[in-house]
């Protein structure tokens, strides 16, 4: 007869002593794939990150800084430098109603000289002095407005040249007053030196100097 309950077999044991292993379960049916590992974080980049094309900034898009505000010091220099060219036209034409003095000092230069006077030798020269003094207060009316100009915009460049300009009027104020002038003329070249020192003494106040400084680094 057999046995009333019969006992499950056991696996075999394979010959080297290892014991098997159960195969894994099978995935379900409908079940999801695992997800991807996510990629490793991208090194930072030690130079920054390069801007693109739309957004790199450009000269055409870039804001106006506006005009430079002038100081009042500067202000007051060019309206003084205009005043100085009325000043120079004044005395070139003012020759024209000193001829009669002009005649005068130009007889006593030739006697003096032990010259024989001759009228048409005193006519010459006193339209030549006539022409001459003419001439100097036109270019001087031109000086006064070109300085005016270029010193108003802020060029740094202008403030030496008038500063130049005013020392040799200097040099030419001393000179002339040891020659014979017409009393008008003196009293003109004497406003014009101390117009002319005041000016300088404008533009080289401390706000002239940062206005000058101030437009030198707007255009460059």
């Amino acid at each position: 007869m057999s046995d009333q309950g019969s006992t499950p077999q056991q696996p075999e044991t394979p010959a080297d002593g290892t014991v098997p292993q159960p195969p894994p379960p099978a995935p379900e049916t409908g079940s999801a794939p695992p997800p991807p590992s996510a990629p490793p974080p991208a090194a930072p980049n030690p130079y920054g990150a390069a801007p693109s094309y739309e957004q790199a900034p450009s000269y055409e898009q870039a804001p106006d800084a506006g005009p430079v505000t002038r100081p009042k010091s500067m202000d007051l220099a060019v309206t003084l430098m205009r005043v100085g060219a009325v000043l120079s036209l004044i005395s070139g034409l003012s020759v024209l109603f000193l001829r009669g003095t002009i005649r005068d000092a130009v007889t006593k230069s030739l006697e003096d000289a032990g010259t024989t006077v001759d009228q048409s030798t005193v006519d010459a020269a006193v339209a030549i002095g006539t022409g001459t003094a003419i001439v100097f207060g036109l270019i001087g009316v031109a000086l006064w407005l070109w300085m005016a100009s270029a010193n108003g915009k802020g060029r740094s460049w202008a403030r030496i040249v008038a500063t130049v300009f005013f020392a040799l009027s200097v040099v030419s104020f001393l000179v002339s007053l040891v020659q014979p002038q017409a009393a008008l003329a003196r009293v003109l070249n004497i406003v014009s030196i101390l117009l002319g020192a005041y000016i300088v003494f404008l533009l080289w106040k401390k706000e002239s100097s940062e206005f000058y400084a101030a437009s030198s680094a707007r255009r460059y």
